[in-house]
Formats: structure tokens, C-alpha cells, sequence
């Protein structure tokens, strides 16, 4: 047995017990009663680099976030770090990008709380992994999914949790993309839901998913739902996370321009208002690096060794109106990743020196998904050229062959299945690219839908399909929750991509040959 998994499974066992606080996000009445701060919503870890990474924490009261790194889990020799202040105004959330680490190591980290009163006041540690980026080439495996607690899904603490998270966890990865809906903000759950067989799944309830989140505070109460899970908080403090967004951190299909005029569940009808705040408590609850020079941006790069790049996309927040998406010319109503992202993502893949550039995107590129009856969500309209939000897509697909970009893979979820995509120019109406795959899974812990029907666009086949067979809604318990799991060898440089279900089976597996 290699010393990794000793080590992450003995994390698991040493932070069960102080992760136990967040079950409902109820403080320990004795540390209460001495002044000491508590822990309330475990540890998470993210956008990790190779020689620094994002912590993040959440204590009951205003106090400092107090971190200590070492290179063993003895916590020998370790390096103390004086962190931020969790105050109100962030709900008392704290992070922080620590630096100075050993690329390409196991990394454990500790995090306290220190009371403002008492600065020897301390609350009880969490202890959490760490995962640096290589300098040089070795193997690198990751994990991705997206669509946490959806459609009325949460915490059914009788059929065990999240079981996803775990599923996820058991296969020791360096890191995990989530890509995105990472809450249902829009999803009010319901205390009992009596399925097909008449038994009753029952969930976990906070007043904060009783209904939609408007208020600044409604939104927060949706991540910290997620982190009373114990296979949730697991995975957080000893995976670290790479998080974009899509529609549901918000509401369903939403666009920044919209008012939701027809939409009686909503007191607040501004759009723009409240995707600011969902937006904010988004970075305030997520493990992300927010030295960019957009405040709240989402899309970045984190560059995880000469193997891999990773490029987080968000197709939300620069978008056009959903329409008919039918405009046979660019205007802002086609926009769809934005002029400026656009820029900075063929910039970024040209610069990059990694074999593999892994483009993280929140929605699949030829899958149907409407938004009503005559608009539609994602870039694809149906069959024929490029139209509406393709454009940006064109354009992209372009920019990339014509620059020379070699071994390009798009990974997402959004449809709540799981799919193998194949994009080949010679069946497509738009053939100016280079052929590449993408691939779809999830949901990790929602409703299981699909298939979607496919554009042709850009040409693509179906490989492979696992999905309820136009069955909506099917609970997690049916089984069709699902992750995709890489592996990139260090000899050869092939990417593998694995396919599989939260039973740990292994539905669809392909090797990648990188282009030189």
C-alpha cells in the first residue's frame, strides 16, 4: 500500500471528527461557553499551483484564521501562518492563498481560529491535504462533476449522504473540477419526497432551502448546505477545487440583462442584482484565488505541471440575452463568452507549454438546452451553420487550429448525464478546426436527466451515452449520478479519460494520444 493512501486515509479518520461540527452548523457549547471560536463548515483547498494554494475556512465568530503547514501529517517542523480576519462581512468566512510550498508534494495543512478577545483562545484544528503541481513531468490524475443538491436531492443522511463525494474521494485524485451549479439556489427542497416505489427520501433541511435565494445571506445558507455533508467536507479538506459557475449559483438560464418579470417565487426581480450577490457569496464560500484584476471574475488558468493546463471558462456572465439564437451576424445579442474572456482565453492556449490544454466550460457545446419553448440556454440552436452564440464558438474552434494548438479537451456537465463527445470537421457545417473530443458528467448529487438532442454544427458523434432514456428527475438513489475521472501518464503523455458512476464502475474509457 503506497504511503499516499496511509496517509489521506488517516486525514479521513483525524478530520471526521472536528468536521462533525458542520452536520448543522452547530457550534461545541463547551468551546462556545470558554470564548473560544469554532469551526463550523470544515476546510476546503483550491486553485492550487505548484508552490502555493488557496485555504479557506469558516468560524461562529469574528476571529483570525490561523494556519500551520508541514510536509508530514506529524506536523513536525511546521510552518505557522497568521491569516485574515473572518468577520461579518464575509459571514465570517475566511481564506487565503499560502505560498512558499514543495511543488509537487503532499502538503498537510491545520487551520484554527484565534479569538479577537483572546488571541490564546483557540478553537478546536481541522486537518486538510494538499496536492502541489509538479515542476516536472509525473502522473497526474483528476476528478471532475458538477450539479450538487439538485431538483430537490439533499442530504438523505439514510441512503448516505453525498455518496458521489466519496466515490470521488476513494479515487485519490490531485484535484477536482467543479463545473459548476455547484448550488441550486433556485431549488427549494422539501422535507420528505415519497418516490416511484413508495419509499420516502428525506432530507436535511435549513430554513435557507426552504425556498429561492434572494438575500445575500439565502445564498450563503446554499454552500453551507452542501458542507453539512460528511463525504462533502471529506473531499473538500483533502482535494483541493477548482470551481466555476454556471446557472443555478443564480437562478435557472438566467442572463445578466434579464427582470424576472413572470417568476412569482422572486420578491427581487433584478437579475443584476441578484447574481451580485450570488456572485459574491460564490467566492465568499469557494476555495478561489481571487487576485485577478476583475473583481468576482470567474474564468482563469491553473497550471498544474508541463502536462496540463487548466482553462476555467464562464459561459454565464458575459452573455447576450437567450433568444432564438438564430442571428446570422455577431452583435452583442450573440455574445456568449464576451470579447474581453474570448481574448484572454486564444491568448492564454497560444502561451501555454503544457501538452494537454484541459478547457473546463459549464455547458456542453452541441447539446440542446432551451430555455422555454423558442429560446435557447447554451450556443446550440439546432442543425445547420454557425448562428447566434456559435459564433464565439466558431471563432474559438478556428483561432485554435489556425495557431496551432494541439491537444485541446473540453470537459463539463450542466445535462445530468453522462456522455462521450466526438467533434470531427469532416461531418460538421463549420469545418475550420482541428478535431477534438469533449466530454460530460454528472450530476454528482441531483436529479438525472437526458439525453439532450444534438446540433451538427461542428460535426459531432455521440460515443458514448448513459442516461434515464428521456426519464426526468430520477433521484440519486436510481443511480444515475455520475463523475469523469483523467489520468495523464508521465512516459507517454496519454490522457485517459474514464467515465464512471458513483458505484465506482467504469462505464466508458478512452486513451488520448497527445499530438507533438
Amino acid at each position: 500500500m503506497s504511503r499516499l493512501f496511509t496517509t489521506r486515509r488517516q486525514f479521513l479518520a483525524s478530520t471526521s471528527a472536528g468536521l462533525t461540527l458542520a452536520a448543522s452548523g452547530l457550534a461545541r457549547p463547551a468551546l462556545a461557553q470558554a470564548g473560544r471560536p469554532v469551526i463550523t463548515h470544515g476546510i476546503q483547498s483550491g486553485d492550487i499551483t505548484a508552490n502555493s494554494a488557496v485555504v479557506w475556512s469558516r468560524a461562529d465568530r469574528a476571529a483570525r484564521m490561523m494556519i500551520e503547514v508541514a510536509a508530514t501529517e506529524d506536523f513536525k517542523n511546521a510552518r505557522m501562518i497568521r491569516g485574515p480576519h473572518a468577520l461579518e462581512n464575509s459571514d465570517f468566512t475566511a481564506k487565503t492563498v499560502i505560498t512558499g510550498l514543495e511543488a509537487g508534494q503532499d502538503v498537510f495543512y491545520r487551520v484554527a481560529f484565534a479569538s479577537l478577545d483572546n488571541e490564546k483562545a483557540m478553537s478546536e484544528p481541522v486537518v486538510g491535504r494538499i496536492r502541489t503541481a509538479p515542476t516536472q513531468k509525473r502522473d497526474i490524475t483528476f476528478v471532475w462533476s458538477g450539479d450538487t443538491a439538485g431538483q430537490g436531492w439533499g442530504i438523505n443522511e439514510a441512503w448516505g449522504g453525498m455518496r458521489g463525494y466519496k466515490a470521488m474521494l476513494d479515487q485519490n485524485p490531485d484535484f477536482y473540477i467543479n463545473s459548476g451549479d455547484c448550488i441550486y439556489a433556485d431549488g427549494p427542497m422539501k422535507s420528505e419526497v415519497t418516490l416511484k416505489d413508495g419509499t420516502i427520501w428525506k432530507n436535511i433541511l435549513i430554513e435557507e432551502k426552504t425556498k429561492v435565494a434572494e438575500t445575500l445571506n439565502e445564498f450563503r445558507g446554499n454552500y453551507k448546505y452542501n458542507l453539512m455533508d460528511a463525504h462533502y467536507r471529506a473531499m473538500m479538506a483533502n482535494v483541493p477545487m477548482i470551481a466555476q459557475w454556471d446557472d443555478h449559483e443564480t437562478t435557472n438560464n438566467w442572463y445578466p440583462n434579464e427582470i424576472l418579470v413572470s417568476d412569482d417565487r422572486y420578491k427581487v426581480k433584478s437579475m443584476a442584482l441578484l447574481s451580485a450577490r450570488a456572485n459574491q457569496a460564490f467566492h465568499e464560500f469557494m476555495p478561489t484565488d481571487q487576485s485577478l484584476a476583475e473583481s468576482g471574475r470567474v474564468y482563469r488558468k491553473v497550471s498544474y505541471g508541463p502536462l496540463l493546463d487548466v482553462f476555467v471558462i464562464d459561459m454565464r456572465t458575459y452573455r447576450g440575452d437567450n433568444s432564438p439564437n438564430r442571428q446570422d451576424s455577431r452583435s452583442a445579442a450573440t455574445d456568449f463568452l464576451g470579447r474581453e474572456q474570448l481574448n484572454w482565453l486564444k491568448r492564454e492556449l497560444v502561451n501555454s507549454k503544457a501538452i494537454w490544454k484541459v478547457i473546463a466550460a459549464d455547458m456542453p457545446i452541441s447539446i440542446l438546452v432551451r430555455d422555454g419553448k423558442t429560446d435557447f440556454e447554451n450556443g446550440a440552436n439546432g442543425d445547420g451553420p454557425v448562428l447566434g452564440r456559435e459564433f464565439d464558438i466558431a471563432e474559438l474552434l478556428s483561432f485554435i487550429q489556425h495557431a496551432g494548438v494541439q491537444n485541446t479537451v473540453w470537459l463539463t456537465a450542466d445535462v445530468h448525464y453522462t456522455a462521450a463527445h466526438y467533434y470531427d470537421p469532416n461531418k460538421a457545417q463549420f469545418q475550420d478546426f482541428n478535431p477534438f473530443w469533449e466530454f460530460v458528467s454528472g450530476p454528482i448529487h441531483a436529479g438525472s436527466f437526458g439525453p439532450g438532442a444534438m446540433d451538427n454544427t461542428f460535426g459531432v458523434e455521440v460515443k458514448f451515452s448513459k442516461d434515464p432514456a428521456g426519464v426526468a428527475n430520477l433521484p440519486p438513489s436510481d443511480g444515475l449520478q455520475f463523475y469523469g475521472h483523467v489520468k495523464i501518464a508521465a512516459d507517454t503523455g496519454v490522457m485517459t479519460v474514464d467515465l464512471r458512476d458513483i458505484a465506482n464502475t467504469s462505464l466508458y474509457k478512452v486513451d488520448l494520444q497527445p499530438m507533438v
